[in-house]
């Protein structure tokens, strides 16, 4: 018998370090990209913070009324977004922006609102797949690399819902669920509400002495803002992504280093219970011997 818990032991031993391994390896590679996924993300700000200037300068020196700005009062129905990872192994990041999207549904659910979903990533793919919940619109892009392309995308898709008319769909709402990076140990996952636009960076306040500045659009603030708004949906969708990015492989790279250490703490355990067993089997072959030699002995 103890030398059957010692193969099971050893078994588990063999197994385990070969689990450590990968886990080290999925840890260092999320280390790896985790630079270049926030110098991608602090790279696309400066973009961001300047059309949305752009944007605020037209709203705030023109009267214009912009299709994207309106209220809609037509339709009660509204779409959500919900950003996750295309891979596991990254600890409680899909499940954390799963969750929070299920809030969000719930609430709107108990406003009156009809929830068209919108998903990114295997796993909340997956995740309403399994549950039977029908979804608007997918994608399945390498949530941990998203190209620009592909936010390009996935904003136009939205943008032609909230455009289209109720009886193609339309909707009255766009709400983002994806996770914010905040720090290597910090990821929250935050909801936005895309739209209708609320631009949240305006123009600075002037000074005492200072002139407010004259704006002449040309053509025409209509023109300009068919041009801006729907780069400024794509850029805040794309910071989404780039933002989300940094999260995964900030969760990933600490799940799999407490996944090592654990696979360590194992190895551990699973060495000292071989050993016993080991002893065990030692102890029983001397007792077999003795007993042996006594009975030899005694006739």
């Amino acid at each position: 018998m103890a030398g059957g818990s010692q193969r099971v032991y050893k078994q588990r031993i063999k197994s385990t370090q070969s689990l450590k391994k990968m886990f080290r390896a999925q840890e260092l590679i999320a280390a790896s990209r985790i630079g270049k996924a926030r110098g991608r993300s602090a790279a696309a700000t400066p973009y961001e913070r300047a059309i949305t200037r752009a944007v605020s300068a037209v709203a705030t020196h023109s009267s214009t009324d912009h299709p994207l700005t309106r209220e809609r009062h037509d339709t009660n129905r509204v779409a959500v977004l919900v950003i996750a990872s295309d891979r596991g192994m990254a600890g409680a990041y899909s499940a954390s922006v799963i969750r929070e999207t299920e809030k969000l549904v719930q609430q709107l659910t108990a406003e009156g609102k009809e929830v068209s979903l919108y998903a990114t990533g295997r796993r909340a793919i997956s995740f309403y797949r399994y549950r039977g919940r029908e979804l608007t619109g997918e994608w399945s892009y390498g949530s941990d690399n998203p190209q620009s392309d592909v936010a390009g995308e996935i904003a136009d898709t939205l943008l032609g819902a909230f455009l289209a008319p109720v009886a193609e769909g339309g909707v009255a709402e766009l709400h983002v669920v994806y996770t914010q990076f905040v720090n290597m140990v910090t990821q929250r996952p935050r909801v936005v509400r895309m739209l209708p636009l609320e631009i949240v960076e305006g123009v600075a306040a002037p000074g005492e002495h200072e002139v407010l500045p004259l704006y002449d659009f040309e053509p025409s603030p209509e023109v300009v803002l068919d041009a801006l708004l729907p780069r400024y949906v794509r850029s805040r969708i794309f910071s989404f992504l780039l933002d989300a990015a940094a999260s995964e492989l900030a969760s990933r790279q600490r799940a799999m280093h407490t996944a090592t250490d654990n696979a360590e703490d194992l190895i551990r355990n699973y060495t000292r219970l071989a050993n016993q067993a080991r002893q065990a089997d030692i102890t029983q072959e001397i007792s077999e011997i003795v007993s042996g030699a006594d009975a030899l002995a005694a006739s």
